[in-house]
């Protein structure tokens, strides 16, 4: 175990979490009485003292393409040792990593030191903090992210957004990238049901503080049949990310497949992730993505000049025509981060 971050204590030796989205009007964070966890079931009040019960409890880890995450724009080509402990702050009904994220913790005692040293051994160029959520396992990627950084790694979160403004700046030096997944568009009554969070306000919230503080973001938005696919919600998602974000930041539609307690519903038609894809470009947006079928969208195009810059297949990037983020064919500048690590 080790203190978490982010908490202040109350009467009746209760402690109060300011981790992550909860409660998000005034105030926010779980409430935690002595003996008990929060949401996410990994930070526990022990006497008054709010721990993280996942410090050095390592469940899953993998050596991935960067693509995967989806990260499409950032260090594309590159390999990233991607971790994660048990548990979560959302309780996502679909759920494709319900035992880490739902399930009892356990895991192997990994120390950060360890993480980098393992990363590097295995020939990747970062380290990407994903499966489950990160924020829950937050001590752990922050000491995590310092030791990467000094050893020239990169650190990627693959989160929910459901954190909050100061864990955001307190990592930032060492947080390179983000992707952001919304679910159904971030519309409420999917998330009241399928998800158990009242709002995506705190995920609007978060995205403004890594866009202050320049990690490098990119969207991805999965697409439930039925119940959550209204392209009226995909119209008002991309406004909002083309008014705070940006046109040039990435957007991914994803495919959903029923799995955990959600086997009723059929996998999401690829006509209405076509749909998607037609209402971000007429916005405006620049580079948008149908991230988990095999299509032709998955490639990136110069948004000036239309010439190819990056060819892939599902999730993985094949051929790169382009040098220091510019297109060769007109000069363009292009919204590719992390070109140091680019293989």
């Amino acid at each position: 175990m080790k203190e978490a971050m982010f908490y202040e204590k109350l009467k009746d030796n209760k402690v109060r979490c300011h981790l992550c989205g909860w409660d998000y009007v005034l105030p926010r964070g779980c409430i935690i009485p002595p003996g008990k966890t929060g949401v996410c079931g990994v930070r526990k009040n022990i006497s008054g003292t709010l721990y993280s019960l996942v410090y050095d409890k390592i469940s899953s880890t993998a050596v991935h393409e960067v693509e995967r995450k989806p990260l499409y724009h950032f260090a594309p080509g590159s390999l990233a040792y991607s971790i994660c402990t048990q548990g979560c702050n959302w309780k996502c009904k679909y759920c494709q990593n319900w035992q880490l994220s739902q399930g009892e913790i356990i895991g192997e005692a990994v120390p950060p030191e360890e993480l980098v040293g393992r990363a590097k051994a295995r020939g990747c160029q970062g380290l990407s903090y994903t499966f489950t959520e990160p924020t829950i396992f937050y001590e752990l990627t922050y000491d995590t992210a310092k030791m990467a950084h000094k050893e020239g790694l990169y650190n990627t979160y693959v989160t929910n957004g459901y954190i909050s403004p100061e864990p955001i700046k307190k990592i930032a030096p060492y947080l390179d990238a983000v992707a952001v997944n919304f679910k159904g568009s971030g519309d409420e009554e999917f998330l009241r049901n399928y998800i158990g969070i009242p709002s995506s306000e705190p995920v609007y919230r978060a995205l403004k503080e890594f866009k202050k503080n320049n990690i490098h973001i990119e969207i991805t938005n999965l697409l439930v049949p039925q119940v959550g696919d209204s392209m009226e919600k995909v119209e008002k998602l991309i406004n909002w990310i083309k008014e705070n974000l940006g046109v040039e930041t990435p957007v991914h539609f994803l495919r959903f497949f029923p799995h955990h307690k959600v086997l009723d519903l059929p996998p999401t038609p690829i006509e209405t992730l076509e749909s998607a894809y037609k209402i971000a470009k007429e916005s405006g947006m620049q580079y948008v993505y149908l991230g988990n079928v095999p299509n032709e969208r998955n490639n990136t195009y110069c948004p000036n000049c239309g010439v190819l810059l990056i060819k892939r297949g599902i999730m993985e990037t094949i051929k790169i025509y382009l040098q220091d983020s510019i297109c060769p064919e007109c000069g363009e500048k292009i919204n590719i981060k992390g070109v140091k690590w680019i293989k």
